[in-house]
């Protein structure tokens, strides 16, 4: 009976140690990528029913809207849901994806990618879109329609592009399943560049629409109907960058597409002296804005949606105290850089 008592017990400690072990090294070896892959993985640390207002699509959106700053100036709980180069698909799976967990008053949704990528598969930066959501029925679905079945395994499972990862640990990576919990729900999305880079200012002469593929429009009508049977509001949006006449031919048939169902449509491109944006100051490159041109579309884009739509004020409320660290966090990342 002693002997038995003591083997199950070494099992049970056998167990724990392997789970922690297996979780432990889990985070150490993940891709900590953010470009998508911090967007995604931090989603699951918000705490429940808190986002009221979700920025989703490319990277457009992670450089360009200041969460802290929107919680700053209307005690708005938004969070940037994006990834490099996100194609409508992916979007859709991910709207999916945040109301198991949240209840989004508003989607402010780029449309950067369906101007400027034309491919059914999107594989150069596939991997930011794919790392940080868990594996759930909608994952498999959202890789079942943006990778073709050839290339299923270097997606899936995350653990199995970690390799080649061991050489190139720091300290951080080390650190991170420790420090993970406060770190992710701190975090809300928005990556702050000070970075300077001049560029031309664009002049807008196409007037004509189309260009937009069949498959993106097949999944920009799927998030319209999501958002309409979900009761949230949809906003599109265009955030300020060096586009070209090609790309604008798009953004003129998607506006026709909005207009159509009766949503919002803010093409940046065409306020430029309203938002304020110096083309020598305000740019990281000719894609997107720093963290000084993001400070002035963030307050344009704030004026707008808070125009448009209303929202709680919840500053000084328990639950959202995780919105007054990422303001600061963000604030510390700029005066530290």
């Amino acid at each position: 009976m002693l002997k038995r008592f003591y083997n199950n017990r070494f099992s049970i400690i056998f167990a724990i140690v392997t789970i922690l072990s297996i979780w432990y090294w889990d985070g150490v070896l993940s891709i900590k990528n953010d470009d998508g892959v911090m967007q995604a993985a931090a989603l699951y640390y918000q705490p429940r029913n808190t986002v009221d207002v979700v920025m989703m699509g490319s990277s457009h959106v992670h450089y360009a809207i200041d969460t802290g700053k929107l919680w700053d100036d209307y005690g708005m709980a938004a969070y940037d849901y994006s990834a490099a180069e996100q194609p409508l698909w992916i979007t859709y799976h991910y709207l999916k994806e945040v109301c198991k967990t949240q209840k989004p008053k508003l989607v402010v949704l780029d449309v950067y990618s369906p101007a400027f990528q034309k491919d059914d598969y999107q594989y150069k930066w596939m991997l930011p879109n794919a790392l940080g959501m868990r594996f759930s029925l909608n994952k498999m679905q959202m890789l079942k329609v943006s990778v073709e079945k050839e290339h299923f395994s270097e997606y899936f499972p995350s653990f199995a592009v970690y390799h080649g990862r061991l050489n190139g640990l720091t300290k951080d990576d080390f650190t991170y399943p420790i420090r993970k919990f406060t770190y992710l729900r701190n975090f809300k999305g928005f990556k702050p560049m000070t970075k300077v880079t001049p560029q031309l200012r664009p002049q807008i002469t196409q007037e004509s629409s189309g260009g937009l593929t069949e498959k993106s429009e097949l999944y920009l009508r799927k998030i319209i109907d999501y958002t309409k049977q979900n009761g949230i509001e949809l906003h599109m949006i265009v955030t300020p960058y060096v586009f070209t006449d090609e790309q604008e031919l798009v953004f003129n048939r998607l506006k026709e597409i909005a207009q159509e169902n009766g949503i919002g449509f803010t093409n940046a491109n065409h306020d430029y002296d309203a938002i304020g944006l110096d083309f020598e100051k305000d740019f990281m490159d000719e894609s997107h804005l720093n963290y000084y041109g993001a400070e002035k579309f963030t307050e344009y884009l704030g004026k707008e949606i808070t125009s448009r739509f209303d929202f709680p004020d919840h500053r000084g409320e328990k639950r959202y105290k995780s919105w007054d660290a990422n303001s600061r966090e963000i604030k510390n990342s700029i005066n530290a850089g």
